[in-house]
């Protein structure tokens, strides 16, 4: 049987921190496993989407091509943290049905908090009429419904307290193993 990489699927809506607190995680993990990557889903937004669009329908297929990715990396014994919105329950039931070592983060944040963040100002823009398709304001956003682990980023910890956390949950579970 060939070695998997395992993959480290973060989400959370905009403004969560997931992008933050996975280069934490990914920094702490790609010491114990250099074979890691980090991917964010801006960035991998800009790579696969020339001119970007927000339909569900693009939202989706782009989803679908996140999900793709990782297990390609990881079917090549790669290490994949990936921070993206990953709204749709289908793209993770997907993910937890063809990849095998599949481990999904929640960064769960209040409401009133990433609106009181805002720092790309999508949630006050939205509220305000300026903007449409916002996920949790004006398109419903579906939380993860069995992650491996939920984090709360109220701000009551910080973003390295959480990604310690992380690392320390799937060292304890066996998911993060020293290499020799």
């Amino acid at each position: 049987m060939s070695i998997k990489g395992n993959i480290y699927w973060i989400t959370g809506l905009s403004g969560a921190g997931k992008t933050s607190i996975g280069k934490l995680f990914f920094e702490k993990i790609k010491q114990e496993e250099p074979n890691t990557i980090f991917l964010d889903g801006d960035e991998l937004r800009l790579i696969f989407n020339d001119e970007p669009s927000f339909s569900m329908e693009s939202r989706l297929t782009l989803s679908y091509l996140y999900s793709k990715l990782c297990n390609l990396l990881a079917n090549q014994n790669l290490n994949v943290v990936i921070a993206t919105i990953s709204m749709f329950e289908e793209i993770r039931a997907w993910n937890k049905k063809n990849i095998i070592n599949y481990n999904e983060v929640y960064i769960k944040v209040p409401m009133n908090v990433l609106i009181k963040r805002d720092k790309k100002r999508l949630y006050s823009k939205a509220i305000k009429g300026e903007t449409n398709n916002v996920i949790g304001i004006d398109i419903q956003f579906h939380e993860p419904m069995n992650p491996d682990l939920i984090c709360f980023n109220d701000g009551s910890k910080s973003i390295q307290k959480i990604a310690e956390e992380i690392f320390l949950f799937f060292k304890k579970t066996n998911k993060v193993t020293r290499v020799s």
